[in-house]
């Protein structure tokens, strides 16, 4: 079975903190590394991810964050989003997650996230332990 999952900035940030190789993030991020789960993304979405990780605050060196976009254009599939999305949601700034997820639900698509609590409560809508759970069950 195919697994299609929106990635929030917080769960790569994590997974590249992580010192440890069975975390939650760090699974999902080698499983997107492996193109065991298709990671779907907007050209939004990726300039968020490349502006957070290349905060000085993580100290992440330039190669990983490179490979890691690159990776993200080699495996992930390019989403352009066509229809906005009226849902309020408490930081504007998750918007366009949700409004890939939302556009993609036909691919039966997850939105995985560290903060759960900025989203609509939807099952879709999961910690990378419980999308762990989800494809382990499966």
């Amino acid at each position: 079975m195919n697994y299609y999952v929106v990635l929030d900035t917080n769960v790569i940030v994590s997974a590249l903190l992580s010192k440890n190789e069975d975390s939650a993030t760090v699974q999902i991020l080698n499983a997107v590394f492996e193109n065991k789960i298709k990671l779907l993304f907007s050209l939004n979405i990726k300039k968020e991810y490349k502006e957070v990780l290349n905060r000085d605050k993580f100290g992440f060196q330039k190669p990983t964050i490179n490979y890691l976009l690159k990776t993200i254009d080699k495996y992930g599939i390019l989403i352009d989003p066509v229809n906005k999305c009226d849902e309020s949601l408490p930081d504007i700034n998750d918007l366009p997650f949700y409004e890939i997820l939302i556009q993609t639900r036909k691919y039966n698509s997850y939105l995985i996230t560290g903060n759960t609590k900025h989203f609509p409560k939807k099952p879709f809508i999961v910690t990378p332990r419980e999308f762990l759970n989800i494809i382990n069950n499966g």
